[in-house]
């Protein structure tokens, strides 16, 4: 009874967040659910991830997915996104000795609570219920154990490393991971009996020393550990912890939690809409939060880019996939969040110079050679013309210009340039191999293959943002080169097919079924996607894209029938080949990055009332506020951020180009609080699932019949105002005149 009462009294003290009826109706923090997509429809699922926005201390609990009912353990913090765990604990009631308690516990789904700022699970089986709270670099656990019985915590490590105690409450550990250490420093509120077991059984590999905590003697039930972690040393990390947690607040640091993320989650503020939709957009805006995350400690860091400890008086950030993240991620903190922004480039600007590359993966730990194309390039572009420019705008257009110069384009590959790489600049295409033709090229990763047309079209686009940048800061050669060179798309398209088609070195077509050849994820010539899906991947050049496909009306045609074409084969054949191709309607794939901007294409070709339409049922379809509501790999915010946007109502199709695209709000009433005190607001009334059509449309008070708007008119705290129907309006953004500007410049 005491320990239900205990329970009972800790739920209260955390402002009720374990029961979502009770929660105050003016609370966000209420419409998020971590469990969203937590099962994945083929490939990676998202992880009831509890953290502080942008923070390393990042905790879920490691199981396979949601309806896996084990945990392996609570990791005490992560390495990177979806890269590995760092330490690792998990309570039990078993006796280390004859093993009766050992790699899992099972818990019951229906007794855990997941919140941004707080995590708890009853464990089933040991009776033990775990409790989570995070700060910044430190965190809080708390364990509840039946009243009698043995009580103990088994502490693991996850790479090769080695725990210390420091004192009968106190021990620290270390491991050691991809050429860097990572420290922990932790303090228990009881005195424990410790037993380091350094190897030799089944379950814990030589080099992998268990820690084990035993409290049996304790007549109090409850045990709590605090804890930090750092990239410095085993000191830092206590005095990360000493500069965050003071005694032992669980309450209080839980609290601060739930405000932090009030405040986070209240930049965006909503009106209308149902519960599910609230539910599957403040989810979508808490883990646009996930990364990149700041490992500055007491004004420094570890850098991983060069291996030395640096002072700084400014945050310094990690974690970013960018072929992921510069559709929509980046471009919606250049809103919400300008000064981490800023500061996140400037963290790009000093890994280059660390390491003499601009990273397009900058993990903790390395920039990892993934995917294909320098997007960063594009990300610096955008941010520079949004007027984003706190960092070395010259050193970063150096690091860009060096990458897009001097480094391979190979996929997974980092290092200097190859002779195909030389074979792209002079002939403006990536070769290909014929189906079965052996490789030549070691540099060409066995598996990642040389994504030919994949690689052309994002270089397109990339070396387009290059000379973009260029042209801005006076660089007038520069930008006429790499101008020209964003033009080398068209090298690859291929009018009878209406498609972007392999060659090979001789320039010949390579004949091939563009719905499944390639390969495993059609690798071969495109990456993850087929031809159909990369059709349209010419961001930069919209309207040139429009012309080459015979004009607007046979643009929309094409488009319609991307959305219309079987896949040719049985789901299970297809998804075999192309497990990245999920969501599909026709042969769009909603669940990968590269189709995100493809339905408000509509919006080029004067027929916005499509984009509104499309956009409406993917995300009514798609993104279901339940475990199964994430079609792909969500990627930690690159998915979420397209459902942020657009939720609210418009979209930036090209990165680079400072401008918005129109879609069909979710919501009746939208307000974005920016960093400089002014409001954006979008009103929608009647707007609904029935109700999705714009009719008209007013920007401050005046009408428009433009199908988009500035960055300066949305930072400038501007009002948008859209009539809706439940038919279309076809006149509305129909005109020549009310599509979007194209982006490339040939002149």
């Amino acid at each position: 009874m005491k320990i239900q009462i205990f329970i009972i009294f800790t739920a209260v003290s955390l402002l009720l967040v374990s029961c979502k009826t009770k929660e105050q109706p003016e609370s966000l923090t209420q419409y998020v659910d971590p469990t969203i997509g937590n099962v994945s429809v083929l490939l990676q699922p998202t992880r009831p991830t509890a953290q502080l926005p942008n923070q390393v201390i990042r905790m879920y609990p490691v199981r396979a997915d949601f309806v896996d009912d084990q945990i392996r353990f609570f990791p005490l913090t992560i390495a990177s996104h979806r890269n590995g765990e760092l330490f690792g604990v998990l309570p039990g009631t078993g006796n280390p000795e004859k093993r009766t308690w050992k790699n899992r516990q099972t818990y019951d789904h229906q007794l855990e609570v997941t919140r941004p700022f707080f995590y708890s699970t009853y464990l089933i089986d040991d009776e033990i219920t775990t409790e989570f709270v995070p700060g910044n670099k430190s965190a809080i656990f708390r364990f509840t154990f039946p009243e009698n019985g043995e009580k103990r915590l088994r502490f693991n490590l996850v790479n090769t490393g080695k725990w210390e105690p420091v004192s009968a409450k106190v021990f620290t550990g270390v491991e050691e991971f991809q050429g860097m250490k990572a420290f922990v420093y932790a303090e228990f509120d009881t005195e424990p009996k410790v037993l380091i077991e350094e190897n030799g059984t089944p379950e814990q590999p030589v080099g992998k020393p268990v820690l084990w905590a035993d409290f049996s003697e304790s007549k109090n039930p409850v045990v709590q550990l605090k804890y930090a972690v750092s990239f410095i040393s085993a000191e830092q990390a206590e005095k990360n912890l000493k500069n965050e947690i003071d005694g032992w607040e669980f309450e209080k640091l839980a609290d601060h939690g739930k405000a932090v993320w009030e405040e986070t989650l209240g930049k965006i503020q909503v009106k209308g809409g149902t519960e599910a939709q609230k539910r599957s957009f403040y989810t979508a805006l808490y883990r646009c939060y996930e990364r990149m995350v700041d490992i500055t400690e007491d004004g420094k860091y570890y850098s991983a880019y060069d291996h030395q400890v640096h002072e700084t008086d400014r945050p310094f950030y990690v974690d970013d996939w960018v072929w992921d993240t510069y559709l929509a991620h980046h471009p919606l903190r250049m809103i919400l969040d300008t000064k981490k922004e800023n500061d996140m480039l400037n963290s790009y600007v000093k890994m280059y110079e660390q390491s003499g590359w601009m990273p397009q993966f900058p993990l903790l730990f390395m920039d990892n050679p993934a995917m294909h194309g320098f997007h960063s390039t594009i990300v610096f572009l955008d941010a520079y013309r949004k007027n984003l420019r706190d960092y070395d705008v010259q050193k970063a257009y150096e690091g860009v210009k060096k990458n897009a110069t001097d480094a391979t384009m190979l996929p997974w590959r980092n290092g200097p340039k190859t002779a195909l790489d030389v074979f792209y600049r002079e002939k403006g295409f990536f070769p290909a191999l014929a189906p079965d033709e052996k490789e030549t090229y070691p540099e060409v990763h066995g598996f990642e293959k040389r994504q030919s047309v994949a690689i052309t079209l994002a270089h397109s686009y990339d070396d387009w943002a290059l000379g973009q940048l260029a042209k801005e800061l006076g660089k007038e050669d520069d930008y006429k080169y790499f101008n020209g060179q964003a033009a080398n798309y068209r090298n690859l398209y291929r009018p009878e097919t209406k498609l972007m088609w392999p060659k090979n070195e001789k320039g010949e077509w390579i004949e091939i079924d563009p719905k499944f050849d390639g390969g495993p994820g059609g690798r071969d010539y495109y990456d993850e996607n087929n031809a159909f899906t990369y059709q349209w991947h010419v961001q930069q050049d919209i309207q040139g894209l429009i012309g080459l496909m015979g004009g607007r009306e046979e643009f929309t045609k094409t488009l319609d029938q991307l959305f219309r074409e079987p896949l040719g084969r049985s789901r299970y054949a297809f998804w075999a080949k192309f497990p990245d191709a999920t969501g599909n309607v026709g042969q769009y794939s909603m669940g990968n990055e590269p189709s995100f901007h493809i339905p408000y294409l509509y919006n080029y070709a004067g027929e916005p009332w499509k984009t509104q339409k499309r956009i409406r049922f993917l995300l009514d379809v798609w993104f279901k506020d339940n475990i199964f509501g994430i079609p792909g790999d969500e990627d930690g915010g690159g998915m979420s951020a397209f459902v942020v946007f657009s939720s609210m109502g418009f979209y930036p199709v090209t990165p680079g180009l400072p401008i918005y695209t129109i879609g069909s709000p979710v919501f009746e009433e939208v307000k974005i609080q920016l960093e400089n005190g002014k409001t954006f607001t979008i009103k929608a009334p009647g707007c609904s699932v029935v109700n999705k059509y714009i009719q008209s449309a007013k920007l401050n008070g005046k009408p428009l019949t433009k199908t988009w708007f500035t960055h300066d008119e949305l930072m400038n705290g501007a009002t948008l105002e859209l009539e809706m129907g439940s038919k279309p309006n076809k006149q509305w953004g129909s005109a020549p005149e009310d599509a979007p500007p194209s982006a490339l410049i040939f002149n």
